[in-house]
């Protein structure tokens, strides 16, 4: 098929410069941003050869097509609410050739205990909505309002399903805003799944953080390490070489 054939109306193919691969995106939806593509850098090193991984809240399918690239996993199934979102990343899936080892279910998080087995993944991904559905103005575009704010899924059902999904030894890798930090962590140990791991990202030397990197295990004892800090910009308009480096460029 002629890429062109996968579009639907408003969409367009973006090239992710990694492998090959590219996206169909809707900018009249919601396009993926810089957390997708760092979560992916993150959680790459845990999701080793044969794992099994899930994605939850996958959107149009950044995360688990990028780790089809940057991993060795045996199978990246990716779980989206929105049923237009859920076939657009599909749509991503059969373009790239990549079906064998990727699939998009259309589904609740909040049931995910129910749609898939109880400790049937290695590694959990996501890129949640950051803030509380009580937090401010939602944008009157659905879409991006679900992405945004905690509509359909709060960060206490996100930690649930997560404590139910994984094996002990299991990793679920997750980038949020530091704001709620205080939220996410105790959340997270009291369900059992441990913050093992933490990175914050800055935009630059001069700015305070804007996102935080988490790598948690499920069944893992209390201890927190911290990386360095990752920083965006060296200079205005110029990625540090660790970010071109995620990127793949």
């Amino acid at each position: 098929m002629n890429p062109a054939d996968y579009l639907k109306t408003g969409e367009r193919i973006d090239d992710l410069e990694r492998n090959g691969l590219k996206i169909i995106q809707d900018p009249g939806r919601f396009c993926f941003g810089m957390d997708a593509v760092l979560l992916s850098g993150y959680a790459a090193p845990v999701v080793k050869k044969g794992a099994r991984v899930l994605d939850l809240g996958t959107g149009n399918g950044i995360i688990p097509i990028l780790l089809s690239a940057k991993t060795k996993a045996r199978t990246l199934t990716g779980l989206e609410i929105q049923e237009e979102s859920a076939d657009m990343a599909r749509r991503s899936v059969l373009l790239n050739g990549i079906g064998d080892r990727v699939n998009v279910v259309n589904g609740d998080i909040r049931e995910a205990d129910r749609i898939f087995p109880g400790a049937s993944f290695d590694v959990l991904t996501s890129n949640p909505p950051y803030l509380p559905a009580s937090d401010g103005l939602h944008n009157p575009d659905v879409p991006k309002a679900v992405a945004r704010h905690e509509l359909l899924c709060s960060f206490a059902d996100l930690v649930r399903v997560s404590a139910k999904l994984l094996p002990p030894g299991g990793h679920f890798v997750l980038v949020h805003r530091p704001f709620r930090l205080p939220e996410i962590l105790s959340g997270l140990s009291a369900a059992g799944v441990e913050p093992k791991r933490m990175r914050l990202v800055y935009p630059d030397i001069d700015h305070e953080p804007t996102m935080v990197l988490l790598d948690c295990i499920r069944g893992a004892k209390p201890r927190l390490s911290v990386d360095k800090p990752l920083i965006i910009y060296k200079a205005p308009g110029k990625y540090t070489d660790e970010i071109y480096t995620i990127y793949g460029y």
